[in-house]
């Protein structure tokens, strides 16, 4: 399980409403159709709700005997570029609101980088702290079952998420496999073990992509006062997977990464962590928190240091209007899905600071997803080098087509949250987006 729930940062917090799911996505929706003049109100309802939602109960006989219910969910947003794709996660907070959002988020992101793949998102409500592996086997395989041919190699493909790992994964493929054989089934999920058709690179790519569209917008001088990322000053909130990726490849290109946080608090040593020794207290300890060699910090101290590069690789709604003024970052990369509400983004657009949206910045995981697919489709594998070269490419690309859409805006006003018409990097990937899905959707008749 990666290690990525943190708790929450904030001096003043957010009305309730602000951090809700649903009503992100269509705000962050409206402003981009705000630059289309002659989209379809109907077109708009096509691009923006799921075409399939599922709620399943996943029943299964605890360890001390006991029988507990579940609830899972399954949305099906899109299939225009393809089948759908994204992850399943297990969180006490699943919801049907956050699984509908974060499926829209995959439609978006899989348009962004050109992967032949709709938005798709599953969720099991549940603690998996709190649960052994054989009840999170057995949760996986009901789970599954229940989804039945709802899931496909050609239909929709899961892969991980928050608290599902790659030997979730072979569960799924497990069972999956056992109700179609006879088939190539290796297909149906992404982010598998590599004895069981997994893809090299697979579980460093969401971190890794986020360097490299960081790198990529960093070279195109799009951040003020940074040039190249070698002596910049990093800060991550989030140490699993995303976040250790991360920070080990911007270490390796001379960045300094001068705090990190864990579930349980952050350290900061101005400095530079020392990633290898922070590792191993980690392994020992079970967090970050008092590693010798830095001070321990609260996640609203971290979020609020003065650095260069802003790394949010945990939950969603952790920058907010409660707290985004105290930002003092040059650019935010976000490595987590839905991590900065739209009056967030409103106020750090005032201030001048750039946020690389997560529909860009963490789409290197369904990249490599798309690899892993294309392989077991193939019944071949390609090498590490080959995959990081291909992701690094295709990165750059959307990267680019980004930051050139942006530049292509016309100058703000001066009063941001008045303009109806949003300039910052968020709204230029999203109308990249949509302007792909809209074209599809005409050259495939489905709209005139």
């Amino acid at each position: 399980m990666s290690d990525t729930q943190q708790p929450t940062a904030e001096t003043t917090g957010p009305a309730p409403r602000e951090l809700d799911p649903e009503r992100i996505i269509d705000v962050q929706f409206a402003r981009a159709c705000a630059h289309f003049s002659d989209i379809d109100p109907g077109m708009i309802q096509v691009l923006r709700h799921p075409r399939r939602t599922i709620t399943v109960n996943v029943p299964i006989q605890r360890d001390d005997g006991s029988l507990a219910n579940f609830v899972g969910y399954r949305v099906l947003h899109n299939r225009l570029l393809g089948p759908g794709k994204g992850g399943i996660r297990y969180h006490p907070r699943v919801s049907l609101s956050e699984v509908g959002a974060l499926a829209a988020l995959m439609t978006w992101k899989c348009a962004l980088v050109r992967v032949p793949f709709g938005g798709a998102k599953g969720g099991v409500t549940c603690d998996p702290k709190d649960l052994s592996e054989r009840e999170l086997r057995h949760i996986t395989r009901r789970f599954i079952s229940e989804l039945g041919d709802n899931i496909g190699p050609y239909t929709d493909i899961p892969a991980p998420d928050l608290y599902t790992s790659s030997q979730t994964m072979a569960w799924i493929l497990d069972t999956f496999d056992a109700m179609h054989p006879g088939k190539n089934n290796l297909p149906v999920v992404t982010g598998k073990p590599l004895e069981l058709g997994g893809s090299e690179g697979r579980d460093e790519a969401t971190g890794r992509g986020c360097v490299y569209s960081a790198e990529r917008l960093v070279s195109l001088g799009a951040v003020p006062g940074l040039s190249e990322l070698a002596g910049a000053r990093v800060v991550i909130q989030g140490y699993g997977e995303v976040g250790r990726v991360a920070a080990q490849l911007l270490h390796e290109r001379g960045a300094r990464i001068i705090a990190i946080s864990d579930s349980r608090g952050a350290v900061l040593d101005p400095e530079g962590l020392d990633l290898a020794a922070l590792a191993r207290h980690k392994a020992e300890t079970g967090s970050v928190l008092g590693f010798a060699e830095s001070r321990n910090i609260t996640p609203a101290e971290l979020l609020a240091l003065e650095c260069d590069l802003l790394i949010p690789a945990a939950l969603g709604g952790q920058i907010h209007s409660g707290n985004a003024v105290q930002i003092k970052a040059r650019l935010i990369v976000e490595g987590a899905n839905r991590p900065i509400t739209p009056e967030a983004d409103d106020i750090l657009t005032d201030k001048g600071i750039l946020v690389l949206p997560d529909i860009l910045a963490n789409a290197g995981g369904v990249t490599v997803s798309y690899y892993e697919w294309v392989q077991n489709i193939e019944h071949h594998t390609w090498p590490l080098e080959e995959i990081n070269s291909k992701l690094r490419v295709r990165m750059n690309d959307a990267t680019d087509r980004v930051a050139s859409r942006w530049r292509q805006f016309s100058p703000p006003t001066d009063t941001m949250k008045g303009d109806s018409k949003r300039h910052d990097l968020r709204t230029a990937a999203l109308v990249e987006s949509l302007e792909r899905l809209t074209h599809v959707l005409r050259q495939r008749g489905i709209w005139p």
